[in-house]
């Protein structure tokens, strides 16, 4: 037993464990807070800050799956379509008379229905790449939501509905609540059981994980549902936080969201990131965008910063100094 610790003790190495990837995000996330604080003298009041996770933590909901997915190997870009045609659906029934708590699973339905449509045209078309198939359902989707209320807006939701998006459990937002039980949740999946070790096996090879008896197309088509569910769930805060919801909301959202998972260090090739650090990101952006919209910085600046931030994951490890920078799974 003596032995057995001793070794264990030698495997370990500070080095490795400060050379992780979800370190340097940590490091950037100070000083972004530290700059925001030399731009802005409002920027630090722990109310702000509180609220401001309201603003970016509906979109926060398709990060969790998507890391899932660019593990995987492969990508969404529908999440954002969506969200519009969810959200679309519930806004009508509910202003045709049908009851807000049915018309609320309705949406979840309709998310659920729109990743297994992603998920199925993936795993029986294997001659098309999941961009292709997404980009397709991405149009539909939104297209079906242009279908039904054209250019107009569907809402005017009952009062309790608002606390989705904008109600307090104590002095903590409803949302970061929900959020962090989700995080937790999805955390546990990847890295403590055999479906996460399986997703992180099909990123690696997908050929040798099919031969070695992992389910492949299966958890491929849970791993696409999932998203179009997480989906539906962000499109009930944002339309909560909204008070209604249009065709064309959520537009950029898939660009948000797959710029944080990239961030996070979740490799685009696949097999390899951690839940960690795509929640890191999810932070670090989205108070990089609240600390710099106080001080009025035009919208293209702060894309051209998270454009730099992007190349900043993809290319530091990849540089001489940067080697030892660890994405694990």
């Amino acid at each position: 037993m003596e032995t057995r610790v001793l070794i264990h003790k030698q495997d370990f190495s500070w080095k490795r464990f400060f050379l992780q990837w979800e370190w340097m995000l940590v490091l950037l996330f100070i000083a972004i807070h530290v700059m925001n604080m030399n731009l802005s003298e409002y920027y630090w009041d722990s109310a702000n800050l509180r609220d401001a996770t309201m603003g970016f933590l509906d979109k926060a909901f398709i990060v969790l799956p998507m890391v899932f997915i660019m593990i995987l190997g492969d990508i969404d870009i529908s999440v954002a379509s969506i969200i519009a045609l969810s959200s679309t659906v519930m806004a009508d029934l509910y202003n045709h008379g049908v009851p807000m708590s049915f018309a609320m699973l309705i949406c979840l339905g309709v998310g659920i229905l729109c990743g297994f449509i992603n998920g199925l045209l993936i795993v029986k078309f294997k001659e098309l790449s999941a961009v292709i198939v997404t980009l397709s359902t991405m149009i539909i989707y939104r297209g079906i939501a242009y279908i039904m209320l054209e250019d107009q807006a569907a809402g005017s939701f009952p009062e309790w509905f608002s606390f989705l998006g904008w109600g307090y459990v104590g002095p903590i937002p409803f949302i970061l609540i929900v959020f962090a039980i989700f995080a937790a949740g999805f955390g546990w999946l990847l890295h403590k059981t055999k479906f996460g070790r399986s997703v992180y096996a099909m990123g690696s090879n997908s050929t040798a994980s099919r031969f070695s008896g992992i389910q492949v197309n299966k958890i491929k088509m849970m791993v696409f549902t999932l998203t179009g569910l997480m989906s539906a769930i962000a499109a009930l805060f944002l339309a909560s936080r909204m008070g209604s919801t249009r065709p064309n909301v959520a537009t950029g959202y898939e660009l948000d969201v797959i710029a944080m998972v990239v961030l996070g260090g979740i490799s685009t090739a696949g097999g390899k990131g951690r839940m960690i650090g795509a929640i890191l990101a999810i932070f670090l952006i989205g108070f990089l965008r609240y600390g710099l919209g106080l001080v009025n910085v035009q919208a293209q600046v702060l894309l051209v910063i998270i454009g730099l931030l992007l190349i900043v994951a993809v290319a530091v490890p990849k540089l001489k100094f940067g080697k030892g920078l660890s994405r694990k799974g």
